[in-house]
């Protein structure tokens, strides 16, 4: 469907829009009949009717709106249906979702950038308007779907993870070792970590992804599962390594998130100045209780399966296992004592696993209300994507459905603070998914 085929007609009145196909932004869009979620509230609101001008929600009544019926117009009959702020996953990782590593390790940049590319498409088709990667050479993904190149969520680059000697990040192989003088390893040549064993070192690989474009930059304080020399307790950068990237972080206008399961890897990340910590499903009480008087941010993960793990070596699988234990008692913390918490999927190397993100967010309700899980995959994930400060590649409000917000929407078929596991069925329950202002699916009867 092109703008010149409805040259007389309203928008509204013409042929489905296919889906991922957007088009040429419209002056102003209505959605007339909608009850909203906000992204904050407990309840939906009375029939309202909610005015697009750009990509600004410029009103939103109760009242009838006159409808000027230009070309450049377009009205949406919402028929009572839901309209919602897009979802956004704060853990997120754009380049390493459909490859494996060894194909990662191995491709060429541009045909994984390209297979990324696809993946960001079918991610935005999920409903999810917005992610924040945390570690991947995604700046020019990043770029081509800023441009209109590729229909794809708004992307929030950390850039290339920061990683010590054997740290969790550091895939080189033992016949790598030691380290050349200027040798580079595959990983760190594409761009997806990058090793520092120093504060002066660590300050120039974060000077390094900030000149890139980072929104954020992260680092990785303690060991993980996905790498093969990083046992889940070992705690790796130093405290002066970590402030003198809190410093370099400050300096330009945003923070730091560590990648950090254990105690230990927490507590020195605080110590340095860390304002978000990765995961933490390690955690004791005491360090809980730290977090929530620090203020500090917690982005973790429902992780209530050992999904993915196959792939895995077995040493790794039983890391995974000890992660997904803890799953329970890390939200039982955030609720005890009220720790600022993001939501987000860490799905890595996957396209099966990504095909169900929305499954993460119908997992929280294990701990929480549907609306609570809406409003942590929404509105909070907006409060910490505006950590960033002047680093924010998109100024402005994220995660709401409120007048002079950014006009990332779902129109959802059905009541999802009743029925959460709409948001599991984005093709069918997703009937209009718009981003900065621009349409990207409606499949709404006309």
């Amino acid at each position: 469907m092109r703008i010149a085929e409805c040259a007389t007609i309203i928008v509204a009145t013409c042929t489905f829009l296919t889906p991922a196909e957007p088009q040429e932004r419209i002056a102003v869009t209505v959605f007339e009949n909608v009850r909203i979620f906000d992204g904050k509230s407990e309840t939906l609101s009375v029939p309202s009717n909610v005015v697009i001008r750009g990509n600004i929600i410029e009103r939103i009544v109760t009242a009838p709106i006159p409808t000027d019926r230009r070309v450049d117009a377009r009205v949406i009959q919402g028929g009572g249906r839901v309209l919602m702020p897009g979802l956004s996953d704060m853990h997120w990782h754009a380049m390493m979702v459909r490859p494996t590593p060894a194909q990662m390790l191995s491709s060429d940049l541009g045909y994984t950038t390209l297979l990324a590319s696809a993946e960001a498409t079918a991610t935005l088709m999920r409903g999810f308007t917005t992610v924040r990667d945390m570690g991947g050479p995604t700046f020019s993904l990043k770029r081509a779907i800023d441009e209109g190149l590729v229909p794809g969520p708004r992307i929030y680059p950390s850039g290339a993870v920061i990683t010590v000697t054997g740290g969790h990040g550091d895939f080189r192989e033992l016949w790598e070792l030691p380290q050349s003088q200027g040798g580079t390893s595959r990983v760190e040549q594409l761009g997806g970590s990058i090793i520092a064993d120093d504060p002066d070192e660590v300050r120039k690989r974060v000077r390094e992804q900030l000149m890139q474009g980072a929104s954020q930059v992260k680092l990785t304080a303690g060991g993980g599962v996905a790498s093969p020399f990083s046992p889940l307790d070992v705690t790796t950068f130093s405290e002066a390594d970590l402030r003198a990237a809190v410093e370099t972080a400050t300096d330009w206008g945003t923070y730091v998130a560590t990648h950090a399961y254990t105690p230990s890897a927490i507590r020195r990340s605080i110590a340095a100045g860390v304002k978000v910590i990765e995961h933490g499903h390690l955690m004791d009480e005491p360090t809980a209780r730290l977090i929530a008087e620090k203020k500090i941010w917690l982005s973790t993960q429902p992780f209530v399966d050992l999904g993915g793990a196959a792939m895995l070596p077995p040493a790794q699988q039983a890391q995974m296992r000890q992660v997904v234990a803890g799953t329970d008692t890390v939200y039982g913390f955030v609720k005890k004592f009220g720790i600022k918490t993001a939501f987000g999927t860490d799905i890595l190397f996957s396209k099966p696993l990504a095909e169900h993100q929305g499954q993460g967010i119908v997992d929280l309700t294990r701990w929480f209300t549907p609306a609570e899980a809406l409003t942590m995959a929404t509105s909070t994930n907006g409060e910490l994507l505006a950590l960033s400060g002047a680093r924010n590649p998109y100024p402005g409000r994220i995660g709401v459905v409120e007048e002079g917000a950014l006009a990332d929407l779902l129109l959802v078929d059905g009541n999802p603070l009743e029925d959460i596991r709409l948001i599991e069925d984005p093709a069918n329950r997703l009937v209009v998914i718009m981003k900065d202002g621009i349409i990207y699916k409606d499949t709404n009867p006309k």
